[in-house]
């Protein structure tokens, strides 16, 4: 079992890159370890909703994964990468290695990418099984004040907005992609907490920043190639 410490830091940017074998091979596993004391809101199918979190960990996988058991897979990776507790498990398609980093005024964002699949979320016709293809966005954020539950949820939506803008502005003609995921962590409350993260409020403002530095980054060499 690996170190905790070397795991462990308050900053995206320590974020360790690990690796994982799915199919006979090797795929990268990030991992984020802050270590407890952090509350997350996450859309990620392990460690949903909003709750205490002790680390995030973003598997690569191939394309066309087809295991029915990604949370219990996720907990395996995570168990294997030394961690312990409740956490966040995301997964993609896309490549975890080439990971984009941003900060502002003490928000930061973690980004990785795969635009291959991408279209607008007000598409006509009925939902259905996501493309097996590299096409995920998966986000995750990091502030370092306290948030109330309900600025938890308006900084998820900041996020997504954020998004939206730097695929817009990149000539992307999306608003995503089918499974795109985003986790915001932030210190559990031991007092007042921050109302607010929409995009004009203090952390909202710097929060959206980051991730569209962040998002730009990750996203723009595969619109130049494509």
């Amino acid at each position: 079992m690996l170190p905790r410490t070397l795991l462990t830091g308050p900053s995206l940017a320590g974020a360790a890159l690990l690796g994982h074998l799915e199919q006979g091979r090797e795929w990268p596993l990030l991992v984020w370890a802050p270590g407890p004391g952090v509350r997350m809101v996450s859309s990620a199918v392990l460690g949903g909703g909003i709750g205490e979190r002790r680390w995030v960990v973003n598997a690569q996988v191939p394309p066309g994964y087809a295991r029915l058991d990604p949370v219990t897979h996720l907990r395996d990776l995570a168990s294997g990468a030394g961690l312990e507790g409740e956490g966040v498990g995301l997964m993609t398609a896309a490549s975890v290695a080439d990971r984009r980093h941003a900060a502002d005024g003490g928000a930061e964002a973690l980004v990785t990418a795969g635009i291959g699949v991408r279209g607008w979320a007000a598409a006509p016709g009925a939902g259905g099984v996501a493309a097996p293809r590299p096409g995920t966005i998966n986000i995750i954020v990091s502030l370092p004040v306290p948030l109330t539950d309900a600025a938890l949820v308006n900084a998820v939506a900041t996020a997504t907005e954020a998004k939206v803008q730097a695929l817009v502005e990149l000539g992307a003609d999306a608003s995503g992609t089918p499974t795109d995921a985003v986790c915001v962590a932030a210190p559990s409350p031991v007092g007042a907490a921050e109302p607010f993260a929409g995009p004009r409020s203090v952390w909202g403002a710097r929060l959206a920043r980051a991730v569209h530095a962040a998002t730009r980054a990750a996203c723009a060499e595969q619109l130049v190639i494509r």
